[in-house]
């Protein structure tokens, strides 16, 4: 089985910069990027057509990728905090 290889959003705006905005031909930055001529023709077309909104992804976005930031810090804060409990708990025991 062949897997399709993905662009991210910023390639692919990269790209289409250098058709739209540089002058430069869609053979040519297909092959200096190494990708089918008819992908980068779709990109244009799609960015001409929708503009900002072209390119949305999978769902990665900046608000998915801060709420996994945030997700990650948080496991790790409580995990230090139960770290501080148990020590706590330990040197508040009295020796007898």
């Amino acid at each position: 089985m062949v897997s399709r290889k993905k662009y991210d959003r910023e390639f692919k705006d990269g790209a289409v910069r250098l058709v739209t905005e540089q002058g430069l031909t869609v053979p040519k930055v297909a092959r200096d990027l190494g990708i089918a001529e008819n992908m980068l023709y779709r990109w244009v077309k799609q960015a001409n057509d929708q503009g900002s909104e072209a390119f949305p992804g999978s769902g990665n976005n900046a608000e998915s990728d801060e709420l996994a930031r945030t997700k990650e810090e948080l496991r790790i804060i409580r995990m230090e905090r139960d770290i501080l409990k148990k020590t706590i708990a330990y040197f508040a025991e009295r020796p007898k």
